[in-house]
């Protein structure tokens, strides 16, 4: 049944008439739903941890949308609490975490294989999905990437430019460094827990890789990519792998065959000609439409939504945005993106 799912086909290099859809963030404010299963759990931390809970507000968007894939509700910064970082978050500011800066700080963390004490919730709430989705959508598991992780880590928060981590490695690089082989690490364990649980694909978010110069790019972006990819695959072959340095511009050339992922998803910063023209070439591309037509919705929504499908027609393409979608866009643009997509 598994080789019928129209997101496994798209990821295995088939170009399909209709490409399949999710979407980044389909579990979320917009929805009143999952608004109410938030409350019900008390706050966000307690949502992620609690396997029913979470499994609920995954499950919310395929009974209301019917997307190809639902994507395991947790967050990026889950690993890092388990590797011993305090993690809280503050209402209407977003996370806070302690923070990395020393080899002292560096000191304190776990090792990769402590993770799991804390991660189990996790695993369970995708043993719980693989169990309750319908048996066309294809169950995604996920993890923040080490140079995006770390970048919170050792600011303590999200940060416009990235600053504290660019600093910290410049100036000791040999903490930097040690982090994001600690992350690494951990990022291939907690991956491979998820696949055992039956994620079918793993996504790999980078959502800060775009403020990499081109050589740290390399090195903190595509070289920590190719090697969980590979790891992932050593230890569960044929298993799906998605990409998703955000915002690399000229870095999203090329980055299927560096790292090895089976797909490669990009932001708005690119258009969609320019990505089939130039990323495609190796392989699937899931994108893009601006999320922001979740919120104005019309016909410049049905208009760009039918402009990605037809740049994207003669290759392997996943339909999804090209950044999460918003609290503030509207349940009833979705419907009519998807609407669009399957109706031409």
């Amino acid at each position: 049944m598994s080789q019928q799912k129209t997101i496994l086909r798209a990821l295995a290099g088939e170009t399909l008439p209709t490409p399949p859809i999710w979407m980044m963030r389909q579990a979320g404010r917009y929805l009143p739903e999952y608004r109410a299963t938030r409350a019900q759990a008390g706050d966000f931390l307690k949502l992620c941890y609690n396997p029913e809970l979470a499994a609920e507000v995954t499950l919310q968007p395929i009974r209301r949308y019917g997307f190809d894939a639902a994507i395991l509700f947790a967050d990026i910064l889950l690993v890092p609490q388990a590797l011993g970082a305090d993690l809280w978050f503050v209402t209407g500011e977003g996370p806070r975490l302690s923070t990395i800066t020393s080899q002292a700080d560096f000191d304190k963390l776990l090792g990769k294989d402590d993770i799991h004490k804390t991660l189990n919730p996790i695993y369970e709430t995708v043993r719980i999905l693989r169990s309750e989705l319908p048996d066309e959508t294809t169950l995604i598991g996920f993890a923040g990437m080490p140079w995006t992780v770390a970048t919170y880590m050792i600011a303590g928060q999200g940060t416009k430019d990235q600053g504290p981590a660019h600093a910290l490695k410049a100036e000791n690089p040999a903490v930097f460094d040690a982090l994001m082989d600690r992350l690494t690490e951990a990022t291939i364990e907690y991956l491979s827990m998820q696949i055992d649980a039956g994620a079918e694909v793993v996504k790999l978010f980078d959502s800060w890789a775009g403020s990499l110069n081109s050589a740290d790019f390399q090195k903190y972006a595509v070289e920590p990519a190719r090697l969980i990819t590979q790891a992932l695959k050593k230890r569960h072959p044929g298993i799906p792998v998605i990409g998703f340095p955000r915002e690399a511009g000229d870095g999203y050339i090329g980055f299927a065959k560096a790292t090895g992922v089976d797909c490669v998803a990009i932001d708005n910063s690119v258009s969609p000609d320019w990505a089939a023209k130039h990323v495609q070439v190796d392989g699937c591309v899931q994108g893009n439409l601006a999320s922001s037509h979740m919120v104005t919705g019309g016909q410049a929504l049905v208009d760009e939504t039918r402009k990605v499908v037809e740049a994207f027609r003669n290759g392997p393409h996943i339909f999804n945005l090209g950044h999460g979608i918003t609290p503030d866009a509207d349940p009833e643009n979705v419907q009519l993106m998807i609407d669009t997509v399957r109706g031409g």
